[in-house]
């Protein structure tokens, strides 16, 4: 650092010095302060109630087990993105490397070991809360609260036992939904830390988001191909193929709404940005098809069955939780859209010990939810029905192989026992297993082992740790599974 450069860090850390201790006399921040950014925090800070003589940050997880939160939390799998980026150079440096959630509570803390035991005498360590609120201006917590890179320096901490500590951080946001995941924070002495080395940090936390990035994208890919179908349904109807958090990837007239609609907290009718009112038809857990609402087009009722034991239907927009027995009938009517009579009903479904008064009791529980969508004598459905398993059967009839790979989510209501549906599962999955035993590449196969019921079929193992390099993590799940172990 060039001597002109030092003289005014000196300066200004003796002009900090004197603004704490009008603070302690009960002061407030004042324009001849620190840098805006650091005065608008101590504010935050103060109005917060933080107390300038804190001595460490709080305990975060207080009947919590860390290890899992750090599991099940986003940031786990950056790890390796973001330790190789940094943690070489914090080490050397002596300083540390911290990573936090989105409320700023760190979730884990590497680096010089001599730093981190200084660090703990303040709580900087894992499982502590370095939210402004909760220990005042900091690196994390400030770079959090203004969803921006920063370096704070010494004096510009707030509290007063962190002014021996400079930090450097950068929140890391989620590409698809928009909203903070966490924080990356490389911290030590002020003698060991440059300002510069905010520019080290922002780097390492663009390069998880490019990698955030890249997964999304392959996510969507995999989703218009799933749906591609649906979407040119629309056949120059508006509509378009959402994503869980809202964004459109696929539609009838490019971008027409934007990139992004607001999902409902409640239902699934929204209000376009040009005003238009619409519905957004599930398609699974992985997205929505949205439709212009209109009185010319009929009710379409879809039903989820796949691999589920909480099967579902969505009526217009509006899901509606099945019971089993629900499920069951509804998948009859599927499969016999001429109608069925209760009494064909009662015996498909439960055999000679069935009771068609029974049935008449669910479908009249039923039609309370579905309306006349279930017309009686005989018993039918009178709505356009689109069903995970009936666009499963269609790819099969076409010949399709990688569609049925994507679309196939595991067995028909697997917790179902009426002999019918039994059947109908039976014959759905070894017409699944046949076809990618066939004529499935490693991705199909590999689409197959992540449901429940292909996870540790044998012969399909077999074929993937045969014909996948003995590297592929594909490879290596599969020997796993095959000598009786999990996968890591």
């Amino acid at each position: 650092m060039r001597a002109a450069q030092a003289a005014d860090l000196d300066s200004y850390a003796s002009r900090l010095r004197r603004l704490h201790e009008a603070l302690s006399d009960g002061g407030r921040p004042v324009a001849e302060g620190p840098r805006s950014v650091i005065s608008s925090s101590w504010r935050r800070s103060l109005d917060a109630g933080v107390d300038l003589g804190t001595r460490s940050a709080p305990p975060a997880f207080e009947g919590q087990d860390i290890r899992e939160v750090r599991s099940a939390h986003p940031m786990n799998g950056l790890l390796p993105i973001i330790t190789g980026t940094l943690l070489g150079a914090a080490d050397e440096g002596d300083q540390i490397l911290l990573i936090a959630d989105a409320e700023g509570r760190v979730l884990w803390r590497d680096g010089n070991h001599r730093t981190m035991e200084r660090a703990d005498e303040v709580g900087l360590a894992a499982g502590f809360d370095w939210s402004e609120q909760a220990i005042g201006t900091n690196g994390l917590g400030t770079a959090l609260a203004t969803r921006r890179p920063l370096h704070v320096f010494s004096s510009e901490h707030l509290v007063r036992a962190l002014h021996i500590w400079s930090c450097s951080a950068a929140p890391v946001i989620d590409p698809d939904g928009g909203g903070l995941l966490g924080c990356v924070d490389v911290s030590g002495t002020t003698r060991a830390m440059h300002p510069a080395s905010v520019a080290l940090v922002e780097a390492a936390a663009r390069l998880a988001e490019s990698h955030l990035t890249l997964r999304m994208l392959e996510r969507d890919e995999r989703l218009r191909r799933r749906h591609e179908r649906q979407v040119s349904a629309l056949r120059g109807e508006p509509g378009a193929l959402v994503t869980v958090t809202g964004r459109i990837i696929a539609d009838d007239d490019a971008r027409q709404w934007g990139h992004r609609i607001r999902l409902p907290e409640v239902g699934h009718r929204v209000v376009l940005p040009d005003g238009r009112s619409a519905f957004l038809e599930p398609l699974g857990d992985e997205g929505f098809l949205l439709r212009l609402a209109g009185p010319a087009r009929g009710p379409v009722l879809t039903l989820s069955l796949l691999g589920t034991e909480h099967p579902s239907a969505y009526l217009e927009g509006v899901r509606l939780p099945l019971s089993l027995r629900h499920a069951e009938i509804l998948a009859m009517l599927v499969l016999n859209p001429r109608g069925m009579t209760a009494a064909q009903l009662s015996f498909h479904l439960y055999g000679d010990e069935g009771n068609p008064v029974t049935i008449r009791a669910e479908i009249h529980r039923l039609r309370a939810h579905l309306g006349r969508t279930i017309a009686a004598k005989p018993y039918r459905l009178t709505c356009q029905v689109e069903a995970d398993f009936l666009e499963l059967k269609r790819l099969l009839a076409a010949g399709e192989t990688a569609p049925v790979a994507r679309a196939y989510r595991g067995p028909l209501l697997p917790r179902s026992e009426a002999p019918a549906l039994r059947r109908e599962r039976e014959e759905l999955e070894g017409q699944v297993r046949a076809r990618l035993l066939r004529r499935g590449d490693p991705d199909d196969l590999w689409a197959y082992t992540e449901t429940e019921h292909g996870r540790n079929d044998v012969q399909v193992l077999e074929r993937l740790a045969a014909t996948l390099p003995g590297h592929d993590h594909r490879a290596v799940a599969a020997r796993i599974r095959l000598s009786g172990g999990d996968p890591p």
